[in-house]
């Protein structure tokens, strides 16, 4: 596939505008895969050069906020660890178990998400009670976000982040730098697998790329420097385009169809 110089262009701002938006609150892939489809790429190209281009968005927010102490890894190492496992299993399951009932639920249970961040009044900055054991979080929760990102994906960001407010008791900044961390563990996982299969578009992933390393690292930096203020509504927003993303797949429509049956033309 051929790519001039403007749709390598289009790709770089469009990568920067998804990194920065994904390091906040996730849904980057919101924004990257109608323009990787539209750029001509069939959807199995897409979504292997999403996952290249992605991986260096969340390492961008990851080491900045390593750098800004927001997370230890070495006190993350066994999370990363369930976190890789559980998504190379959910990448393999995908291939032998219909995931269309996940495709069904997801859109219900999003929209509740969103509300609980919208209006629960525990979330902020500062962190609470821990709800169960570093060593229960770090095995089965870590594990069963990162085999549903392998399986399935959409809204994986905000099951962590959710994870880690609700149980582990992190406030939200907090929450969302330890969630890129494990966002990109899964996103590695996932692209070992994709590496194998052909299917990456390497001119446009590392174009897109660049663009996600600056705008990953701008993200973070909002993040640190906002908190709660910013994080919180863009979670809201972004979980419910996700729901309403999931829901318009269901129903085989695109938002310009959505949009011609309800006003007609």
């Amino acid at each position: 596939m051929e790519l001039d110089l403007s749709l390598i262009l289009l790709l770089l701002l469009t990568g920067l505008g998804a990194g920065t938006i994904d390091a906040i609150a996730g849904g980057g892939g919101l924004i990257t895969l109608p323009v990787l489809l539209a750029s001509g790429l069939s959807p199995v190209q897409a979504l292997a050069t999403n996952k290249l281009q992605g991986s260096f968005g969340t390492l961008a927010a990851t080491l900045y906020f390593v750098r800004k102490k927001l997370v230890n890894l070495r006190e993350m190492r066994t999370m990363i660890i369930c976190t890789f496992i559980g998504s190379a299993l959910g990448t393999v399951m995908v291939q032998l178990i219909d995931s269309s009932i996940l495709a069904a639920i997801m859109p219900a249970l999003l929209i509740l998400i969103a509300l609980y961040f919208a209006f629960s009044p525990k979330i902020g900055d500062q962190d609470l009670d821990r709800r169960i054991s570093v060593l229960l979080f770090s095995t089965a929760i870590t594990f069963a976000v990162g085999f549903y990102d392998g399986f399935f994906g959409p809204g994986t960001g905000t099951f962590f982040t959710l994870a880690f407010v609700t149980l582990a008791g992190f406030g939200l900044a907090r929450a969302t730098a330890h969630t890129k961390v494990l966002n990109f563990t899964s996103n590695i996982a996932s692209l070992l697998f994709f590496l194998f299969s052909g299917h990456i578009v390497w001119l446009a992933g590392f174009a897109m790329a660049v663009g996600q390393l600056i705008g990953g690292q701008l993200g973070a930096r909002l993040v640190v420097s906002r908190g709660t203020k910013l994080v919180r509504p863009l979670i809201v927003i972004i979980t419910l385009l996700m729901s309403a993303k999931l829901l318009l797949d269901r129903f085989g429509l695109s938002p310009g169809e959505l949009a011609t049956r309800v006003f007609g033309g």
